[in-house]
């Protein structure tokens, strides 16, 4: 029996595929919202969401644009990384991994 891994849209966060393989995302057009977008795999989605619920002390989370936010979410998930390898920059704004 070979095991699924589930993703979902990331404009719309309500369409899910499951695949046999497992990778950080998917592009693909959601059938639901209709947008040509990346599906996270499930277990970065449930990082951004334990990271939105109770956002990082170590991080200017909220200063974070969304993209951002999953990017953290996602190297978190499918790394080795931890919150004191990312740093809110002042010029841009953006989260730069250490």
């Amino acid at each position: 029996m070979s095991r699924t891994h589930t993703y979902r849209c990331l404009s719309c966060l309500d369409e899910v595929v499951t695949r046999s393989f497992d990778t950080s995302h998917l592009s693909r057009t959601c059938p639901n919202c209709g947008s040509f977008e990346r599906f996270a795999n499930q277990s970065v989605v449930d990082r951004f969401e334990s990271l939105e619920a109770s956002p990082p002390a170590e991080l200017d989370w909220e200063r974070l644009e969304r993209r951002e936010k999953l990017v953290v979410a996602e190297r978190l998930a499918r790394t080795e990384r931890t919150l004191d390898d990312f740093d809110v920059t002042d010029a841009t704004d953006a989260v730069a991994a250490e």
